[in-house]
């Protein structure tokens, strides 16, 4: 494992990397800033190895445009609408973004604070741990949390984060990775052409602002039934008002099937014969087609994100369930531990 000094905050704070590696020729890099994961370098078929996670390299874009690029969000993953929380008879109001709700934690969530990170072994696994101290009415969410996340890398190429976080007052926690995958390789083309499942057979539809209408739907019928491997561009190319909805893709949240950690997604590229195979803890899964990049934001290979350039498969809670009693709860109080773990798997074939 190697540390060295990414860049540094105009306060003269330094953004720190990690790069740690597996026999099976996986190799990551996290940097402090957002604990985020920078890049992932994994071989194809036949052995070639290349960055398969979307990532910019200044600092303003990662403050910016890129802020969610393989970064920890919280405190709360998705949209919580129009910034209302409520919480054992008070409704908490949040700091908002575009549209009058909040995402992924507001505008100053954890995706652009440096955590504290220290390398970790478990095993035959390494890897770096982050941690963040995020006070009582950060962003407007009550109580002071603990958090932290572990990323480890197994000697067969298993990347797996592990989330936890403590609080000192009632609060909700929804934690997750918004990496964006291209398995050809980061900046060549995009994900069209991708095979992805995902392992549910229900899922929520969103209104005109991404905000879930209510109950759960079936998948039957709908270009979001991915129970079988099909190919990303037939299906969000299919005229259906929900992927009209988000933007000529998919911006939703699949209801996984089971409990416990198992299987939510495989994703594939027939061309390289690169595939990762996602298992969780968590209830839902955000899948994200990169629908609204434009070409305005250029990666770390040299050359634009146009739409549909990455993929995120964000393992978390349901959007807005703060304000669904029917969604799984994301309620913390103290003494309580807030746990959840997913796995990425690499593999060529």
């Amino acid at each position: 494992m190697t540390q060295e000094t990414a860049a540094r905050l105009p306060d003269g704070r330094r953004i720190s990397r990690w790069t740690f590696g597996s026999p099976a020729g996986v190799t990551a890099e996290v940097l402090s800033l957002g604990a985020r994961l920078q890049a992932l370098h994994a071989p194809d078929r036949d052995g070639r190895r290349a960055n398969v996670v979307l990532g910019c390299e200044g600092t303003a874009e990662l403050f910016g445009e890129a802020a969610y690029f393989g970064a920890t969000v919280g405190r709360y993953a998705n949209r919580i609408a129009g910034g209302s929380l409520p919480l054992d008879g008070t409704t908490h109001r949040l700091e908002t973004q575009r549209g009058g709700h909040t995402l992924h934690g507001g505008p100053d969530g954890f995706a652009t604070r440096l955590w504290d990170g220290s390398p970790v072994r478990a095993g035959s696994r390494a890897g770096v741990r982050f941690r963040i101290e995020s006070p009582d009415g950060d962003q407007g969410f009550p109580g002071a949390l603990t958090a932290e996340v572990t990323y480890l890398l197994g000697p067969d190429g298993e990347l797996s984060l592990t989330y936890g976080a403590t609080t000192d007052a009632p609060t909700v926690v929804n934690l997750t990775n918004h990496m964006y995958l291209n398995l050809a390789g980061e900046g060549c083309g995009t994900v069209l052409g991708h095979l992805l499942r995902v392992e549910a057979a229900r899922y929520t539809p969103v209104d005109a602002e991404l905000i879930p209408l209510g109950p759960a739907e079936s998948v039957t019928g709908t270009p979001f039934d991915l129970r079988e491997a099909r190919t990303i561009g037939d299906r969000i190319t299919e005229a259906h008002p929900q992927i009209r909805r988000a933007g000529d893709g998919f911006d939703h949240n699949w209801v996984l099937d089971g409990t416990g950690l198992r299987r939510a997604a495989v994703l594939g590229d027939p061309a390289s014969g690169r595939r990762v195979e996602c298992l969780t803890t968590e209830p839902g899964l955000q899948v994200y087609t990169g629908n609204h990049f434009d070409g305005s934001l250029t990666g770390r290979s040299g050359r634009p994100y146009v739409a549909y350039a990455g993929i995120a498969l964000e393992t978390q809670h349901f959007p807005d369930a703060p304000n669904r009693p029917g969604y799984p709860s994301t309620r913390l109080r103290p003494g309580e531990q807030y746990r959840s773990t997913t796995l990425y798997r690499f593999t060529a074939e």
